[in-house]
């Protein structure tokens, strides 16, 4: 029996799916063993950016292993058709106001359409409160700097 092979995505896909995605899972290394959770994401300028609360688990990982894969997927129900990407990299703290705001904005408005105001609550806030809240005050951002090529698999 022949062994068959998933496709590899191009990076023009690759950009392409997580530009038009923003949701994603992120693997943080926690000692032994790894520690996964999900995470709305923005992409600026073909870079990725997170808003991290400032307390929790992840935030305690963070503090003392800044390397992570990011994982962006997406399938039909029956797997007939899907998708995953990869990406190894590091979790760098944004400074930039200007950026800053642009990342918390852009998050806000996708967020506005796309999701259920309970979703606040993975950011931190009460899902009683109006997306614009995470625009309002000054929020904990990261940017992944990628340390090798995203590698991006798909169904035929």
């Amino acid at each position: 029996m022949k062994v068959k092979k998933l496709a590899h995505m191009s990076e023009r896909e690759i950009n392409t799916t997580i530009n038009s995605h923003n949701l994603c899972r992120i693997a943080f290394i926690d000692g032994e063993y790894p520690y996964i959770s999900p995470f709305q994401y923005a992409y600026i300028n073909n870079e990725l950016y997170f808003h991290f609360t400032d307390y929790g688990k992840k935030k305690e990982i963070l503090l003392k292993n800044q390397n992570v894969c990011v994982s962006i997927e997406n399938f039909k129900s029956d797997l007939s058709s899907y998708f995953f990407i990869s990406i190894q990299g590091k979790l760098e703290l944004v400074e930039d106001a200007v950026l800053k705001s642009k990342t918390l904005n852009q998050m806000a408005e996708l967020a506005r359409k796309k999701y259920s105001k309970n979703f606040l609550l993975a950011h931190g806030f009460d899902k009683e409160e109006e997306w614009d809240i995470l625009t309002s005050k000054n929020q904990t951002i990261y940017k992944l700097k990628v340390f090798n090529n995203p590698i991006g698999l798909k169904s035929s």
